[in-house]
């Protein structure tokens, strides 16, 4: 029949536009499409070569002003740059209070350069013809890394936020992604689409110069914390920005065990590939390949100028960088989480290629750089957007002048260079793809955020001041010893002399310098939260501040500074606050002089020494000389706050250090491992006997009861096995499980297993009657609760036995689903219908498509029959499609009933589709067939 095979066409045609539901919403149960790389594809077939060019360029320019006559309007109107990076170094921040809104301004005139230039003829065509551009919005890129001057370019009217060291002190990630929420929020609000960071590098052995001067701007320096950090914070950035940030990771491959800053030279690494994948890339395996969600994925990662010979071989000094070699950087990109991100248009961007590094490289003697094949080498390498810095050019008059030399040679390759034009529309695909995640459709009021958003700005510091008070951490003495050392805090007769360090730095080049830390800071905030106004705890003519400067003149001798020495001569009290002590810099020098030739002035006081920055740069014997050493890890006004509370001891100290620190012998490979003096837990899952089919009346239910025999297989698992700081071990912490036939001695079976999240599993089989055990152990945690299971023929008994009379382990949870195993289960089990729900669906829809027409058309006519089994079909598709795209309640749903819940939901919609087409037939009073 014509029509019924009308029906057939229509209804296959609707069924496989509906298959893009369970496909896409795969293991994430929400919608995922592919609109952004459709987008791109097709706006790469618009795009000259020119403007292809221009797309790969991320520059930045001198100043905050922009008219018609400067090198970034040009390189905007007529080159079509991919993006400008904003900077304070290069003043492109005005002084406070006006530096927020003036870079809302910068911004906004930046992406209106861009729009203005798409409405105008600016392209020149072979021909001599004019076109218009395509408007393609600028990224927009900064790095605010938290902490002040100088790891960030905005200096004020923004929330204050911690350093990431102070971060992994707290060893929260909750607290990194809340911080990152911030900086996404407070930086998308002034048109920052492009976030250089966070650093992801592993300190695996500080040092003053280890990871190139890192100092405290990394998590700190277990590749397992790290990862979860970062992973974290780039989820903040993400829901804070709702979705406007792109996410660049750095400083991949990892740069935390180089010995001197990426900037200066380029450093090596000696480690095999091996050792590479556990330290320096697992924290980015974490947030690309392996990340749970879109949201903790980093969108593209940063590539260091830093030479791996785990990837290269035998280093010598003309191997190149891995940013400038493509058979390392390949090889890199082709591990299995890195290959699959990369396949998700995954951005690669390169580190300055203007750095003194990268020209020492390339041009040793200083006589001819040339900064052309320095761009192409990065691109050829894999690099997509390469992010030229101050790159000059040994024959070009400046940076201008050098890009646009690099942007002529690139065109003119493209035409005559397939190959290069096919790596050049690789990486641009790749720009466009990243660009159209951000923005659904280039629009102005899409990408240009609304200056109402200026208004929520600088309005978070509590998350500041809760990492401050998590992260506060007691290097020395243990916290056992403190009591001793420091038995009462100052009170109202004690003198109390202030040491600071006070390096200044300032927002642009013409703005006012001011101090990272005022010299006084400190004991403004006792005063303010002990002195006569507030309690009277000490008394301000006791309290004297002085600076690291003032130290080094009392080194020259007591005539240097007579008054500093006077007032340490009767201060009961000394209290050193420190910042960067890089043995590069002069205060650092001038503290561990101090320390070491001046002790005549420190004898019988109790001195205190706050670190603001890095807590490992004092060696033991600094140490040794002072009475207690805090971690603050960071020097913003709530770091400070939570010192003074320290110092007067109304604070308990939080934190754990997240890197080694030499100078007392702390490890932190010995410190994230188990701790020998917990008892492991352990728990069994077990199915629960079966229960009667029917019960007397009268009678209450039975209780389920744990049930297996001798045969079957019992799986036990581990609580949080937690490591000396008693936070759970990182995850592939080795766990072994062990099956002993009690009274015997004899071990039956042993299983291996390592931890997720500080939980282990393993599964025994059942091979014998009688009294077994099951024991773990975690070296160098050795003791656990002991699972006693008595197994006869007709029952089994539970009996949890713990090592010593004392320890009491928690109860058991019922059943525990892991997730080492979720990668396993069918999608049903996991809440989406996935391939064999949709089968179901076409299946009984079908069906119930072709008894609707039969019955239509039996009842009242074909054409009757024809519109009952498209309301059916309608009816049944909506109710496939609420379960497939993940909507309230489907989920679980589906994991409570299976296939035979969706199959209910699909019949249920049909029929209320059936419904529709009953009463829609009876409101029209369709003729009714009549039996003969």
């Amino acid at each position: 029949m014509k029509v019924e095979r009308l029906l057939s066409v229509y209804l296959l045609a609707v069924l496989a536009f509906s298959v893009i539901a369970p496909i896409s919403a795969g293991a994430t149960g929400t919608l995922q499409t592919d609109l952004p790389v459709e987008h791109a594809s097709a706006l790469l077939d618009k795009l000259t070569p020119e403007e292809k060019v221009g797309q790969l360029i991320l520059v930045y320019f001198t100043g905050s002003t922009i008219d018609e006559q400067s090198q970034i309007y040009d390189l905007i109107v007529h080159h079509h740059i991919g993006g400008v990076a904003l900077l304070a170094s290069n003043d492109n921040f005005a002084a406070a209070p006006d530096t927020v809104s003036e870079a809302y301004r910068l911004i906004s005139q930046l992406q209106a350069i861009e729009w203005q230039a798409s409405q105008e003829p600016s392209i020149s065509m072979p021909g001599g013809d004019q076109i218009k551009s395509t408007y393609i919005p600028l990224f927009i890129a900064t790095s605010q890394e938290g902490d002040g001057y100088p790891n960030d370019q905005i200096l004020h009217g923004l929330t204050p936020l911690p350093d990431l060291m102070s971060i992994g002190a707290t060893w929260q990630p909750s607290l990194a992604g809340q911080v990152g929420s911030v900086a996404g929020q407070e930086l998308s609000a002034l048109g920052f689409n492009l976030y250089l960071g966070p650093s992801l590098d592993v300190l695996e052995s500080p040092g003053a110069l280890a990871g190139g001067g890192l100092g405290a701007r990394v998590f700190g320096g277990d590749p397992y914390w790290v990862g979860e950090m970062g992973k974290a914070y780039i989820t903040g950035l993400h829901t804070g920005s709702n979705g406007r940030m792109l996410v660049i990771a750095k400083h991949f491959p990892g740069r935390g065990s180089s010995d001197r800053p990426a900037s200066q030279e380029v450093a090596t690494i000696r480690k095999s590939l091996e050792q590479l994948k556990q330290i320096e890339l697992a924290p980015f395996f974490v947030v690309t390949g392996n990340a749970p969600d879109p949201q903790s994925t980093a969108d593209g990662l940063l590539v260091s100028h830093i030479r791996y010979q785990g990837f290269q071989g035998n280093i010598r000094a003309t191997t190149r960088p891995v940013s400038f070699d493509s058979q390392a950087l390949s090889q890199i990109l082709l591990l299995p989480a890195f290959a699959a991100w990369r396949a998700s248009e995954g951005l690669m961007v390169s580190d300055d290629l203007g750095s003194q590094a990268v020209r020492l490289f390339y041009d040793p003697g200083g006589q001819s750089f040339s900064a052309r094949l320095v761009a192409r080498d990065a691109l050829l390498a894999g690099n997509d957007l390469l992010y030229m810095g101050n790159i000059v050019s040994s024959d070009a008059q400046d940076n201008y002048s050098t890009i646009l030399r690099i942007l002529e040679f690139f065109t003119q390759k493209y035409r005559e260079d397939a190959a290069f034009a096919q790596r050049v529309d690789d990486a641009v695909m790749r720009i466009l793809v990243a660009k159209y995640r951000v923005y659904d459709n280039f629009e102005p009021a899409m990408v240009t955020p609304p200056a109402e958003g200026l208004d929520a700005l600088a309005a978070s510091q509590a998350v500041t001041f809760e990492v401050a008070r998590l992260s506060a951490t007691l290097i020395n003495p243990d916290v056992q010893d403190l009591g001793t050392v420091l038995p009462a805090p100052p009170d109202i007769q004690d003198y109390i002399l202030f040491l600071t360090d006070i390096r200044p730095g300032r927002q642009c080049s013409t703005c006012p310098e001011e101090p990272m830390m005022a010299g006084d800071a400190l004991q403004n905030v006792i005063l303010r939260l002990y002195g006569p106004q507030a309690g009277g705890q000490v008394n301000d003519a006791h309290l004297t501040s002085y600076t690291f400067d003032d130290m080094a003149s009392v080194l020259e001798g007591d005539s240097g500074n007579p008054a500093l020495v006077s007032h340490l001569e009767v201060a009961d009290w000394v209290v050193i606050s420190m910042l960067e002590a890089d043995p590069s810099k002069t205060q650092a020098v001038v503290l561990r002089r101090f320390l070491s030739e001046r002790q005549d002035l420190l004898r019988n006081k109790r001195v205190v020494v706050f670190a603001f920055n890095a807590p490992y740069y004092l060696d033991a014997t600094d140490i040794s000389k002072v009475t207690a050493y805090y971690g603050l890890f960071s020097k913003s006004a709530p770091f400070l706050e939570v010192a003074a509370l320290l110092l007067f001891q109304e604070l308990t100290p939080a934190g754990a250090l997240p890197v080694s620190v030499p100078g007392i012998g702390y490890d932190l490979l010995s410190a994230t491992a188990p701790d020998p003096g917990q008892v492991i837990q352990l728990y069994l899952d077990l199915p629960p006997a079966p229960t009667p089919t029917t019960v007397p009346p009268g009678t209450p239910e039975p209780t389920a009861t744990p049930y297996f025999r001798e045969g079957d297989t019992v799986t036990v698992r581990t609580g949080v096995i937690l490591d000396h700081n008693q936070h759970p071990v990182p995850d592939n912490t080795g766990v072994r499980f062990s099956l002993i036939q009690s009274g015997e001695g004899g071990v039956l079976q042993q299983v291996d297993a390592t931890t997720v999240s500080g939980v282990a599993m393993a599964s025994f089989s059942i091979e014998r009657a009688g009294l077994l055990e099951i024991h773990a152990a975690s070296d160098p945690a050795a003791n656990s609760v002991v699972l006693q299971l008595d197994i006869t023929s007709e029952s089994v008994s539970v009996t949890v036995v713990a090592p010593t009379s004392t320890a009491e382990p928690a109860s058991p949870t019922p059943e525990i689903t892991p997730t080492s195993e979720e990668t396993s289960l069918s999608p049903i089990s996991k809440g989406y219908p996935g391939f064999g729900g949709w089968v179901t669906m076409v299946i009984f829809l079908g069906g119930l498509a072709y008894l609707a027409l039969w019955l239509g058309g039996r009842l009242f006519s074909t054409r009757w029959g024809l519109r009952w089994a498209f309301c059916a079909i309608l009816g049944g598709l909506l109710s496939y499609n609420y379960l497939a795209l993940g909507l309230p309640g489907s989920a679980v749903w589906i994991k409570a009933s299976g296939l035979a819940g969706i199959l209910g939901v699909v019949i249920l919609g049909a029929a209320l589709g059936f419904a529709v087409g009953w009463l829609w037939a009876k409101a029209v009073s369709a003729p009714v067939k009549r039996s003969d």
